[in-house]
């Protein structure tokens, strides 16, 4: 009877050891199933720039992120305060350079040279047109590239000469040239005046009942011709014989807080024109003119236009051709423009 109850209690024991062996083994498999099934750090498909990681726990029915623009340029800052005229690299068309700044005398030697001299020094440079002086230029090209950044500080006016007939038979296209002038800026709070009133009245223009070829050729006020990452910010600009700005074969334009203006029946006086250029940011600009307040050629790509004020003109127009217009629709955004 001993012996009996002896074996039934050995084996109540080996199924009891069996059993809780048979437990621990389960409860450690699933612990380590669970952890080796891991979540994707990440979503597949393209990520944004600058986009923020999704949270961890994120619930399944939220909405996803409203889209941003893919490729917008960056809005540029706020216009630089002028330099001050103790610094080693601020060279003063005045000071430095014999420009006599009061309207009359030609002052395009000096400026040029102002600029060549900038150009060919390393680092960063600021030409110096000052505040309370007019300086005549002719029509005149700055070239780079340069050896550093150059920063032209218009605080003071330039004017334009005002006789059609005192420019230069070959010369009556563009006024001031900037090319291949890489990283430049041109700023300010200065005015530029194209000084444009005669060569609208000329009498070939087409609003006389002429022709617009030939002897009616009349300059840009300013042309930017192969020019890479250039800011043009702060100024003043004003009665342009043809476009008052005009944008080629460059890329990285950032045109901010301009005001742009010429009389409503101003013929072919387009705010700005840009034309086989890529990534153009044009903010905070107020256009008031006879043509065309900003218009976009053949060739451009990337245009991101955000709160921009036309009028009067004639709005924002694209190239007339419909194979280029569908090159401009994938990459325009224009914000808040107000057109009158």
């Amino acid at each position: 009877m001993e012996a009996r109850n002896a074996i039934a209690l050995l084996l109540a024991l080996v199924v009891a050891a069996s059993f809780l062996c048979d437990g621990v083994h389960s409860r450690h498999h699933h612990h380590t199933k669970r952890h080796s099934v891991r979540p994707p750090s990440h979503a597949p498909g393209p990520s944004g720039p600058r986009r923020a990681p999704s949270p961890r726990h994120s619930s399944p029915s939220a909405p996803p992120p409203a889209r941003t623009p893919p490729s917008a340029p960056p809005m540029p800052g706020a216009p630089a305060p002028a330099p001050s005229d103790d610094g080693d690299n601020v060279y003063d068309v005045i000071k430095d350079f014999g420009a006599v700044g009061d309207g009359v005398t030609d002052d395009t030697d000096a400026i040029k040279t102002a600029w060549d001299t900038a150009c060919q020094d390393d680092g960063e440079g600021v030409v110096l047109a000052a505040a309370g002086h007019s300086f005549l230029v002719h029509t005149t090209t700055f070239t780079g590239p340069c050896q550093g950044s150059v920063t032209l500080q218009i605080d003071g006016t330039i004017v334009a000469p005002s006789e059609p007939t005192t420019w230069p038979a070959n010369s009556k296209r563009n006024w001031l040239v900037f090319y291949k002038a890489d990283g430049m800026a041109l700023r300010g709070s200065g005015l530029i005046d194209g000084k444009g009133q005669k060569w609208w009245d000329l009498p070939c223009k087409p609003h006389k009942g002429g022709s617009t070829h030939g002897p009616c050729d009349s300059p840009v006020a300013l042309r930017f011709f192969m020019s890479n990452n250039v800011t043009v910010q702060g100024l003043r600009v004003q009665d342009s014989p043809e476009f008052h700005f005009r944008f080629d074969s460059c890329r990285g334009v950032h045109v901010d807080s301009l005001s742009i203006s010429s009389p409503a029946l101003s013929p072919n006086t387009d705010g700005i024109h840009v034309e086989n250029t890529q990534d153009v940011l044009i903010t905070n600009t107020v256009v008031s003119n006879g043509d065309d307040c900003v218009s976009i050629g053949a060739g451009t790509l990337n245009v991101h236009i955000e709160n921009v004020t036309c009028g009067p003109g004639h709005g924002i127009r694209f190239a007339s051709s419909s194979f280029f217009l569908v090159a401009f629709l994938q990459m325009l955004y224009i914000y808040s423009s107000g057109i009158d």
